[in-house]
C-alpha cells in the first residue's frame, strides 16, 4: 500500500468513533490514536503534499531536541547520571532506516500524550491562513513525527526514559489510527525510532540518497550525527572502519565569537559550503541578541559571469537546523547574490512569504543586515581604500543592484561607491564631480559624465575625447545602464553620454564652432553619394549628415544616438520596455566637411556628374517653382474648395519631381559605385565600429591591397 492511500485510509478511519485509551501497560496494548476528526482531515492531507523527504530533518531534529533536553538538565541537577556519549545515529538496513539518541527517552505516559494524542487548537485557522504554503505545516503541531509515515508503512518506537526504574517500551503503528504499544528490551535510555520503507520510496534506502539529505538538513546540527562507520582502501575497495562518519559540524563558526576565529577559519567555512568557488572577496559576522537574535556569515562571492548570478545560495538555519535556501523577504533582495549562513529562532519560518514580508521582526531583521553590510563596506574603504578599489570591480554588482533597489542603501552607499575611468582610476562621486566640472561643463550649465562600455572598441572615440581634455569613464557593468538612469535622476543638472554617441565637438557643447558649413545642394550630393553606397543591414538604418570637424578630425564617424541606444539596452534587461527592442538600430554617418578626402569627394561629383546633373536640376528647379505658385494660389483655402483638376496637376507635379529626384540620386549613385575612396571611407568606419563582416570586410581588404 502507498504511503497517500495508507494515509487516506488513516484519514477515512478518522471519521469513525476514535477510542482513547488510558490503560497501564502489561503485556501488550492496543487502541487507536486519538484525534479531532474534523481537524485532522484538513491538516493530515495538506501534509501529504509536503516533500517527502522531510522526514529526516524531523526524525533527526527530534532526536537532537531530547539529546539537548536531556544536556540542560544535566546542567541543572535535575539528571544525575553520565551523559557519555551523545551522538545520534542514523542507519540502513535492507528495508530500514533507524534513527538513534541517548537523549530523553520516553515513559508510556509520554508516548499516550505525545503521539497518540494528535491534540490541536484552531488548526482549521492556520491551515487557511497558510493554505499556499503546504511546509508550514510539518513542526506546527506536532506532527513532525508523523511525516515518517510519508515514506514508512511501518513505524516502530523503541524508547525508555532517563528517569529512574523506568521501563523500556515499544510502540508499534502501520499507519493507520491503531497502534499497539508493549514491553521492550533496551538497556540504555534514549529513542530508536524505525522506519519499515514503503515499497514505492525504497530510494530513501539509497546510501547516497540518505547522505546527501544528511547533508542538506542536519551538517550543522549542535548535537554529533552519525551515518555509518568512515570508510577507507583495503585490498583495492572500500571497507568500514570502527570510527563513526559523523556527517555534521556540530560548532559551525557562526555560533562562536569572531574573536575567536581567523581569516583561515571563514576561508575554510566557505570552501566546505561551496568546494566549487573561488575565494570571496570578504566577509561579515551577524551576531545580534536584541531586539531580535541572529546570527551568521554572509560571503561576498567573486563573480564571473551571468552564470555565477544566482540566488538561493544563503542557507537559512534555526537553531542550527536547516530550513531553506530560499530567503527572499528575509535578506534585502540585492543581498540575495550572496553567499552564506543566517541562523535566527526569532524567524517564523513555518508560515507563508507573505506573512513573512509583512512580519515585524523580519523587517528589523533585513534593515539591520542591510546596515551591516553598509557599514563593513565603509569600514574597508575608509580603513584600506587600496584593498576596496582592488576589488571594486567584482563587488560592484552588488552595490550597485542595492543602490537601485533600496532607498536607504543607496543613502549609505554613495559615499563609497566608486567611478572607474579608462586609465583605471577610481574615484567617488563627490570626487569624480570634482574633477570635471571645469572642463565638462556645457553652454547650459549641465555637468557631462562622458562614458564607455567597451575599451577596444571605442578606443578612437576616447582618445578622441582624451585629446579634449575630458575624463571617460568605463561603464562596462551588467547593471550600469540602469544606474546610469538612476543617477541622472540624484545628480543635480548632469548628463551621461556615451563616447561614441556623437562626434565629439557635439558631446559638450560650448558654443564654439569650427570651419566653414556647407551649402545645403553640397550637402545633398555628398549624402547621396554615401547613402546610395551604404551596406545593407537587418535592423539596421543609418542617416547621412556633414558636419565642419576641423581638417585634423577624422574623414567619417559613426555615432549611435544616446537616448534611443539607452532604451534599446534598457530593453534587454526589462522586459516591459521590449517596444524599444524592436526597433531598428539607428546610426548617424557623419562626415567632416572640412576633410581633405571630403571635399576630394565633393569635388570630384560635382565635376564628374555636373553635364548630366545640369538638365535634371533645372527640371527640378522649374517643377519647385510651379509646386510653390500652387501652394501660394491655394493658401488659406480647404482641401474641399479646390478644384479637383487643380488637385489632379499638383499630383503631377509632385510626381514629375519625385522622378526627376530619383533620375537625380540614380546619377550620383553611378558615379559613387565605381568610387573606391568612397567605399574605403565607408569600410573604415564600418570596421572601427564592428560592424564591417562576411563578404564586406574581404573586399575591404583586396580594395585596401589595390590601393597601397
Amino acid at each position: 500500500m502507498s504511503g497517500e492511500i495508507r494515509l487516506a485510509f488513516f484519514l477515512s478511519v478518522c471519521h469513525r468513533n476514535l477510542l482513547q485509551t488510558n490503560q497501564n501497560i502489561r503485556t501488550m496494548q492496543k487502541g487507536n490514536i486519538g484525534v479531532t476528526t474534523e481537524n485532522i482531515f484538513p491538516i493530515i492531507k495538506k501534509f501529504l503534499y509536503s516533500d517527502h523527504e522531510i522526514f529526516l530533518r524531523e526524525l533527526v531534529s527530534n532526536a537532537v531536541d531530547a539529546t539537548q533536553k536531556l544536556k540542560t538538565l544535566a546542567s541543572t541537577g535535575d539528571f544525575k547520571g553520565e551523559l557519555g556519549d551523545l551522538t545520534i545515529h542514523v542507519k540502513i538496513d535492507k528495508d530500514t532506516i533507524t534513527i538513534s539518541d541517548r537523549g530523553l527517552g520516553l515513559t508510556a505516559e509520554e508516548i499516550d500524550k505525545y503521539i497518540n494524542q494528535i491534540a490541536f487548537s484552531g488548526a482549521n485557522d492556520f491551515l487557511e491562513k497558510y493554505k499556499n504554503d503546504a511546509n508550514a505545516i510539518i513542526g506546527h503541531f506536532g506532527l513532525g513525527f508523523y511525516s515518517a509515515f510519508m515514506v514508512a508503512k511501518k513505524v516502530e518506537i523503541v524508547t525508555r526514559s532517563y528517569k529512574e526504574d523506568a521501563k523500556a517500551i515499544k510502540w508499534s503503528c502501520d499507519g493507520s489510527p491503531e497502534f499497539t504499544l508493549e514491553d521492550a528490551e533496551r538497556d540504555d535510555r534514549g529513542t530508536d525510532i524505525i522506519l519499515y520503507i514503503d515499497d514505492d520510496c525504497k530510494e530513501f534506502l539509497e546510501e547516497s540518497r540518505i547522505q546527501g539529505l544528511l547533508n542538506k538538513y542536519c551538517r550543522f546540527l549542535p548535537v554529533p550525527v552519525a551515518f555509518g562507520k568512515k570508510k577507507e582502501w583495503k585490498d583495492g575497495k572500500q571497507v568500514d572502519t570502527e570510527e563513526d562518519n559523523i556527517i555534521n559540524s556540530s560548532c559551525p563558526i557562526w555560533t562562536k565569537k569572531p574573536s575567536e576565529l581567523k581569516d583561515e577559519d571563514y576561508k575554510k567555512f566557505y570552501r566546505d559550503l561551496y568546494p566549487m568557488s573561488d575565494e570571496p572577496l570578504f566577509w561579515i559576522h551577524l551576531n545580534v541578541d536584541y531586539p531580535f537574535n541572529l546570527t551568521g556569515v554572509l560571503y561576498f562571492p567573486k563573480i564571473k559571469s551571468n552564470i555565477d548570478l544566482q540566488k538561493n545560495k544563503i542557507q537559512l538555519y534555526c537553531n542550527q537546523v536547516y530550513v531553506t535556501d530560499s530567503v527572499e523577504g528575509i535578506v534585502p533582495d540585492f543581498l540575495t547574490l550572496l553567499h552564506g549562513v543566517i541562523d535566527s529562532p526569532d524567524i517564523p519560518l513555518n508560515v507563508s512569504r507573505s506573512y513573512l514580508q509583512s512580519d515585524s521582526n523580519v523587517k528589523k531583521i533585513s534593515t539591520y543586515i542591510t546596515k551591516k553590510v553598509a557599514d563593513r563596506l565603509q569600514s574597508i574603504f575608509k580603513n584600506d581604500r587600496k584593498e576596496f578599489e582592488n576589488k571594486w570591480d567584482d563587488l560592484k554588482i552588488f552595490i550597485n543592484y542595492g543602490m537601485l533597489t533600496q532607498e536607504d542603501f543607496y543613502e549609505k552607499a554613495n559615499k563609497f561607491a566608486l567611478f572607474k575611468d579608462t586609465d583605471s582610476k577610481y574615484y567617488t562621486f563627490e570626487e569624480y564631480q570634482t574633477l570635471i566640472k571645469d572642463n565638462q561643463t556645457d553652454k547650459n550649465g549641465s555637468l557631462i559624465y562622458l562614458y564607455a562600455n567597451n575599451l577596444d572598441e571605442q578606443y578612437t572615440y576616447i582618445d578622441a575625447a582624451k585629446n579634449k581634455g575630458y575624463n571617460v569613464l568605463l561603464m562596462d557593468g551588467q547593471l550600469d545602464v540602469p544606474m546610469i538612469n538612476m543617477l541622472e535622476q540624484k545628480f543635480e543638472k548632469s548628463h551621461f553620454t556615451r563616447v561614441d554617441s556623437d562626434v565629439i565637438d557635439r558631446l559638450i557643447v560650448k558654443e564654439e564652432q569650427k570651419g566653414e558649413e556647407l551649402a545645403d545642394t553640397k550637402r545633398e550630393i555628398l549624402a547621396t553619394v554615401f547613402n546610395g553606397q551604404l551596406p545593407k543591414v537587418q535592423k539596421t538604418e543609418f542617416h547621412v549628415e556633414t558636419q565642419a570637424m576641423g581638417e585634423t578630425s577624422a574623414p567619417i564617424i559613426i555615432t549611435q544616438a544616446e537616448y534611443m541606444r539607452r532604451m534599446k539596452e534598457m530593453a534587454n534587461i526589462q522586459p516591459g520596455m521590449s517596444f524599444y527592442g524592436e526597433m531598428p538600430d539607428m546610426f548617424n554617418l557623419v562626415l567632416n566637411s572640412d576633410h581633405r578626402l571630403i571635399k576630394q569627394v565633393l569635388d570630384d561629383a560635382e565635376a564628374s556628374c555636373s553635364e548630366k546633373l545640369v538638365p535634371v536640376e533645372s527640371e527640378i528647379a522649374m517643377l519647385k517653382l510651379r509646386e510653390s505658385e500652387f501652394h501660394k494660389a491655394h493658401e488659406g483655402k480647404k482641401d474641399e474648395e479646390i478644384p479637383t483638376t487643380e488637385k489632379d496637376e499638383l499630383h503631377d507635379i509632385e510626381k514629375k519631381l519625385d522622378e526627376q529626384k530619383k533620375q537625380k540620386d540614380s546619377i550620383i549613385n553611378e558615379y559613387a559605385a565605381s568610387n573606391k575612396v568612397v567605399h574605403q571611407l565607408i569600410d573604415l568606419a564600418l570596421l572601427q565600429n564592428n560592424m564591417l563582416k562576411g563578404e564586406a570586410l574581404t573586399n575591404f581588404v583586396k580594395r585596401s591591397i589595390d590601393l597601397i
